[in-house]
């Protein structure tokens, strides 16, 4: 059977409903990892579900554990003795349902089609995603009998807490997890109507800043020009830190230069936000830079939260704390270990010692990114165009976070993500959503893509 045939195996699925069935059975598991109580119901998700699906198409499955894991891992193999390994991950948990704040008439549990765009907890991350990639090898198989690659999938039902135990669970099954490439699907496309491969992701790691002079507040008439006030040291600190328009300042925080195969790649793209999108500050950011290589080439640094005195009921006093949340979204330029390091030298520097840093997040996740011109970026690009017509979006990495260092640097392969989202999808909040057309065309990109992944003469060793 032909690669057309794949492709058409694909088309079928979406046509009939047959995927939407199986998307929509999965969008009513409410696997809520930031729950406590749903550690039955994520578990629940790979046993009852996802298991069994993966092991009518010849997988052998298992469940890995890890103590630090809400859930098990479901790992899944297919041993076709082919010359290459493709590894698939995906992951089934979701951010809580926000029931209560969804537009009237739709839920996070069920699928509710409107003007051709699915709305439902999980469309967009993830389980829409993994969905079309599980689909697309069934329609492959459907074609040609087999895979022609050995494949291995997990899936994580912790992502959304960081992935607790990835990283040990990748070190401990190492042999067990090898593979050539991984080749899986997260994250927006670049634009709605545009097919997008990216290589890696940025990371970010969240900073506590606390500035604490003394107990207890005084009174602002008695004390106000003799006390330092905590909220005034703390904002002077973040100003030493990023400029007026958002120009990170300390040294090591930002890339040397940008490399020029990824200057090639973003050259001449635009970010054009769509209508429910907010419209871009044109002044803010790196001079120099243009917005995409801000967002897909540089780095970012976020005050999320900042908290003096009671904001609930103010008094006139001076605050005894001030403690601001922060966040850098760093490249793969920048070392993780040193970014809390060359902010404390910073801050000493400017005179902020009595700034205290801690770091929010207890994962060390690494920026991760595969060059553009990486052999098996431009196959994989060169399979997606000839199953659209036209070329991908290729991206050196997503702007946001994925565990992808522990499959490119723990286990050691190459990592290409095909996402079947876009920005405005509305993930982490109310009317999570997907423009239908995308899983149609996700669905045909991938049914190709792992066709032509079987043609193992054609991919670079």
């Amino acid at each position: 059977m032909s690669r057309e045939a794949a492709i058409a195996n694909a088309e079928e699925a979406f046509r009939t409903g047959a995927f939407r069935e199986v998307l929509e059975r999965r969008v009513a598991i409410h696997t809520e990892s930031r729950r406590p109580d749903r550690g039955d119901v994520l578990a629940a998700y790979l046993t009852d579900e996802m298991a069994p699906s993966l092991q009518a198409m010849g997988f052998a499955t298992e469940l890995l554990h890890e103590d630090a894991s809400p859930a098990p891992y479901l790992f899944a193999e297919r041993d076709e003795g082919a010359p290459i390994t493709v590894f698939v991950y995906g992951h089934g948990d979701v951010v809580n349902g926000q029931e209560a704040e969804w537009h009237a008439g739709l839920s996070p549990w069920t699928i509710t089609d409107r003007d051709g765009v699915w709305y439902g907890r999980g469309v967009a991350d993830n389980k829409g995603q993994h969905t079309v990639n599980f689909e697309a090898l069934k329609a492959v198989l459907a074609a040609r009998g087999k895979l022609g690659f050995n494949a291995k999938i997990l899936v994580d039902m912790g992502e959304e807490t960081g992935s607790p135990g990835l990283r040990e669970l990748a070190e401990r099954h190492k042999e067990r997890f090898a593979a050539d490439v991984l080749v899986a699907s997260d994250g927006p496309r670049f634009a709605a109507s545009r097919p997008t491969l990216f290589m890696g992701s940025r990371a970010g790691i969240d900073i506590i800043m606390t500035v604490a002079p003394r107990e207890g507040a005084h009174h602002s008439g008695n004390w106000g020009g003799l006390l330092s006030n905590p909220a005034i040291r703390l904002s002077h600190a973040i100003a030493a830190i990023v400029g007026p328009t958002g120009q990170i300042k300390v040294k090591g925080w930002t890339p040397p230069e940008i490399m020029p195969s990824i200057r090639r790649a973003l050259a001449g793209l635009e970010l054009a936000p769509g209508p429910d999108e907010p419209a871009i500050d044109p002044a803010w950011g790196e001079p120099g830079l243009t917005k995409v290589e801000q967002v897909y080439a540089w780095c970012s640094f976020e005050v999320l939260t900042f908290l003096t005195g009671d904001p609930d009921a103010p008094q006139s006093a001076i605050p005894d704390k001030a403690w601001a949340r922060c966040q850098l979204r760093f490249t793969a330029d920048v070392e993780p270990q040193d970014v809390i390091p060359a902010l404390r030298a910073h801050l000493d520097a400017a005179g902020f010692d009595d700034v205290a840093l801690e770091r929010g997040r207890q994962s060390m996740v690494r920026a991760t990114r595969l060059d553009p011109e990486d052999p098996w970026v431009v196959r994989a690009a060169r399979s997606i165009e000839e199953t659209l017509g036209e070329p991908p979006m290729v991206l050196p990495n997503f702007g946001g976070t994925l565990p992808n260092d522990i499959f490119a640097e723990v286990v050691g392969m190459k990592t290409l993500w095909v996402p079947h989202s876009y920005p405005g999808c509305s993930q982490h909040a109310p009317n999570e959503h997907v423009p239908a057309h995308i899983f149609e065309e996700g669905l045909k990109i991938m049914a190709g893509l792992y066709y032509d992944l079987g043609e193992a003469g054609e991919w670079p060793d």
